[in-house]
């Protein structure tokens, strides 16, 4: 009898619907396609390589994510975002992260901390390299890192739903020339309180960085319709 030591599989396989559905959630993120664009089932074959049926999957899943819209006669855009919307997401933001803030500053241990510091380096290397998109996923695990630590597992499910629509506005400030403070330093001010322990201050550090983030999209956003 052969004896298995474990049943874990080490090398994930990634299908090529999953990769597929990386780029065009990316393309729509970082602005390649634009709100509004009308997006063709054959281009988009051509461009990702890949078949009608991956493609109509992908598009099915960012319709469910908020990223994309079917329009009656006139099929699949990507979907245009409003300052009424962001308004929102930015409330839901505002309310939920800053309690994870407040409880990972009371909770975190020096390991903890750690670990959220290094999540911070990251989004500081992608910021040294201009990457948006590495700026957002790095963004996006400094927030899962600081759920996880305040042990708000439901309300990152929720955050999590919100995650597209949370990356899109995010990239978006991201490249304002009016951000009047780094995005990076802001989340220095949330993580340097959280290695402070104190609760108070982490929970401030998230609503200004909100607040500065939201006017940006609002006068980006209102600008623009």
């Amino acid at each position: 009898m052969i004896a298995i030591h474990s049943l874990r599989i080490e090398n994930t396989p990634v299908t090529l619907r999953e990769l597929a559905l990386v780029k065009v959630r990316q393309a729509i993120i970082s602005g390649y396609f634009k709100a509004g664009d009308r997006l063709v089932e054959r281009s988009l074959c051509d461009e990702l390589g890949v078949s009608r049926t991956v493609v109509r999957e992908v598009i099915r899943y960012l319709e469910a994510e908020g990223l994309i819209e079917n329009l009656p006669k006139k099929g699949p855009i990507v979907a245009r975002l409003t300052w009424e919307i962001a308004q929102q997401i930015y409330s839901i933001r505002q309310l939920l992260e800053s309690a994870a803030a407040e409880d990972c500053a009371r909770k975190a241990t020096t390991e903890d901390k750690q670990k959220l510091h290094t999540r911070l380096m990251r989004i500081a290397r992608a910021s040294e390299h201009h990457d948006d998109i590495e700026r957002v996923e790095a963004s996006q695990a400094f927030y899962e890192t600081l759920f996880s630590i305040a042990e708000h597992h439901i309300a990152w499910e929720i955050v999590q739903r919100l995650n597209s629509r949370i990356s899109r506005l995010r990239a978006m400030t991201l490249r304002s020339p009016e951000r009047q403070v780094a995005g990076f330093e802001r989340m220095s001010r949330i993580c340097a309180a959280v290695e402070a322990s104190d609760p108070q201050q982490a929970r401030e550090a998230v609503i200004q960085h909100l607040t500065e983030a939201a006017q940006l999209a609002k006068t980006i956003l209102t600008t623009e319709e």
